[in-house]
């Protein structure tokens, strides 16, 4: 009973603690920033902001959980954003254009984990190497340039809502975020594939020996995280209304980070989306607080920075205790 009362009380820390901290960097910045940035309209920025991280790091949430990760996150969206862009262009509806966007980081997730299985080699590797690929391949398909696209709804999804339609709060894109972190929760602790990700995260040799089809399952997960990087850069070309083969460069560290402050390990075998999600808002409000205090880009870097490192760190310190 003892032992069940402590792993309980770690659980209810892993929890809280992503709150605690969402809290403390809220109640900092509305005591140090100016007035505008506990307003309304800025809180809706933030929620609209979040959104690209807190996509794609639903999808990294199930790729580190099973002890993997990818660091290519950030061309996928880049790839994502050309491929809506074209398919816009070539006179597609917007809803197949924003599908063809989606299948697009799809396949660089399926990419990712046939090179993974195969290959046998450590995903850091795979990933650091896709990063560069899938770069180069949106910038090929670009011709090395943006990619002005027509007016479609698409554009609306991410957008400051009008006052018509103020009784939403937040714009669609933010909603469907949401909606896709309810989805990604019951899959991960009501089914199958769920507790099989947890199994190989945990150890996956003993998963093997127990039955889990460990290949096709990691093969799943680096599929499940393209695809929310492929719905990642569906918003990121909301934000920017064109294919940009450049854009979300370094989005990777963010989102990995979103993970680990959540309660994330690297080690594998722990995540939470409720976790991922506010460690995604503590990212958007720390730079939103920054830029509200004037201060320069760098020192938003540093802090950033600072704010991975720390949570790695808590991350070892955890597994060590």
């Amino acid at each position: 009973m003892v032992e069940v009362k402590i792993l309980a009380g770690k659980d209810l820390l892993k929890t809280l603690g992503p709150l605690a901290g969402l809290a403390l960097v809220c109640g900092l910045f509305a005591a140090l920033a100016p007035g505008s940035f506990s307003t309304l309209a800025n809180l809706e920025t933030i929620a609209r902001q979040t959104t690209i991280v807190g996509t794609a790091a639903l999808g990294m949430t199930v790729v580190i959980i099973a002890g993997g990760i990818d660091l290519s996150v950030g061309s996928v969206v880049a790839m994502s954003t050309v491929a809506t862009a074209s398919l816009l262009n070539v006179g597609w509806a917007p809803l197949l254009a924003g599908v063809g966007g989606l299948v697009s980081g799809l396949l660089c997730g399926l990419l990712n984990g046939a090179l993974v299985i195969r290959l046998r080699v450590v995903p850091f590797i795979v990933t650091l190497g896709t990063l560069l690929v899938v770069r180069g391949a949106a910038k090929g398909f670009a011709g090395e340039q943006k990619i002005d696209a027509p007016i479609t709804w698409l554009n609306d999804l991410l957008a400051a809502l009008p006052p018509e339609t103020s009784w939403m709060l937040v714009p669609a894109g933010v909603w469907g975020m949401l909606v896709l972190a309810v989805v990604t929760a019951l899959v991960l602790h009501q089914t199958v594939f769920g507790r099989h990700v947890f199994a190989i995260g945990s150890n996956e040799e003993a998963a093997r020996l127990s039955g889990v089809p460990v290949d096709r399952v990691k093969l799943a997960v680096y599929a499940v995280g393209g695809a929310f990087g492929g719905l990642a850069g569906l918003a990121q070309f909301s934000r920017l209304t064109v294919g940009d083969p450049t854009v979300a460069m370094g989005l990777e560290l963010d989102v990995i980070a979103a993970v680990v402050i959540g309660g994330g390990s690297l080690s594998g075998g722990e995540g939470s989306v409720l976790g991922t999600l506010v460690g995604a808002m503590i990212m958007t409000v720390i730079r939103s607080g920054c830029s509200q205090m004037g201060l320069s880009n760098w020192i938003q870097e540093i802090v950033t920075g600072g704010i991975i490192v720390l949570a790695v760190a808590l991350d070892r310190l955890r597994h060590r205790k």
